[in-house]
């Protein structure tokens, strides 16, 4: 564990930042709203199988990026700057991720957490509708839907509990390893576009 981890705070230099609370508002209602369709549409439709992959994929999601914001809430801006001054690569990414720490663990923790909740539930429901089709039992149907919806969340806190273990030992090299994968993909893109 970091001696000096950073806390997450919503407020700099004193000030509340509002602005980006309020662009985290607009940004999660439209997520929301799309993945909401999804869901309804795509996912109700499933198979048992293809629901259960649907939801092991967005619980493994969720995870991921629940470890991203707890790594770089508690990464070292200093030994960011010192990489970016050896020329590390992903150095110079991952400095900029360290210092919107609060904006990166805001999105990776609660956007995209809440939004891989929404779906997960949305694939348990079509896995308890395809495992009690022909259930007349009202009883057995709430049953089975209590150990479904169980289910997922245990696996779930699970999952980010043995994460934030790691997130939290590993936090530096975790976001330079975003860092690096960033400048593959999408800041390259960017780079060659202008």
């Amino acid at each position: 564990m970091k001696k000096n981890p950073k806390v997450v705070t919503s407020s700099i230099n004193g000030k509340t930042n509002y602005r980006w609370a309020f662009q985290t508002l607009i940004l999660s209602i439209c997520l929301s709203l799309l993945f909401g369709f999804f869901s309804q549409t795509i996912l109700s439709s499933m198979g048992i199988v293809m629901a259960i992959v649907g939801i092991t994929f967005f619980i493994f999601l969720s995870v991921i990026f629940d470890m991203i914001g707890i790594a770089v809430a508690s990464s070292d801006e200093e030994v960011f700057i010192k990489w970016a001054k050896e020329g590390v690569k992903g150095a110079e990414v991952g400095l900029k991720l360290a210092k919107n720490s609060e904006k990166v663990c805001s999105f990776c923790a609660d956007v995209v957490g809440d939004i891989c909740s929404t779906l997960c539930g949305a694939g348990g429901a079509c896995v308890v509708v395809a495992m009690t089709r022909h259930v007349q039992n009202a009883s057995i149907v709430m049953l089975i839907s209590i150990c479904v919806s169980a289910l997922i969340a245990g696996l779930t806190i699970f999952f980010k509990a043995l994460m934030k273990t790691r997130a939290l030992k590993n936090s530096d090299s975790i976001i330079l390893t975003i860092g690096k994968l960033l400048e593959k993909t999408i800041l390259r893109k960017k780079s060659k576009k202008r």
